[in-house]
């Protein structure tokens, strides 16, 4: 049965670059599927996005960054023969459970995800 009897009279067209034609045809590969048409038309009917805006990632990033940057300075001071203070250690502590603590909120939001 051609397109046309079966209802459908207009086409969207669109172009892709040769890396993206590549991964639709990947997909399709895994999914089985050999009628692109078909496959792109349903993806774009059913198929869906995820955006995620978890303002707790962009705080466990940065609260990981300076933990980061944190150890760093204590590694060269201590590689050059300095010492370590307890309070730099004690706050690198607090922020990395601070971190832990919105990872945690993180994954519980990620897991509702459906």
């Amino acid at each position: 049965m051609s397109d046309h009897a079966k209802g459908k009279s207009g086409g969207i067209y669109f172009k892709v670059t040769d890396e993206e034609r590549e991964l639709i045809e990947q997909r399709m590969a895994l999914m089985g599927v050999r009628n692109m048409s078909a496959y792109i038309r349903k993806m774009c009917i059913d198929g869906y996005i995820v955006q995620l805006q978890i303002k707790e990632l962009d705080e466990c990033a940065k609260l990981l960054r300076y933990t980061s940057n944190n150890v760093n300075q204590i590694a060269r001071r201590v590689n050059s023969g300095g010492g370590v203070y307890p309070d730099e250690v004690d706050e690198i502590c607090g922020k990395l459970a601070e971190a832990s603590g919105l990872f945690g909120s993180i994954l519980e939001q990620l897991s509702k995800i459906k």
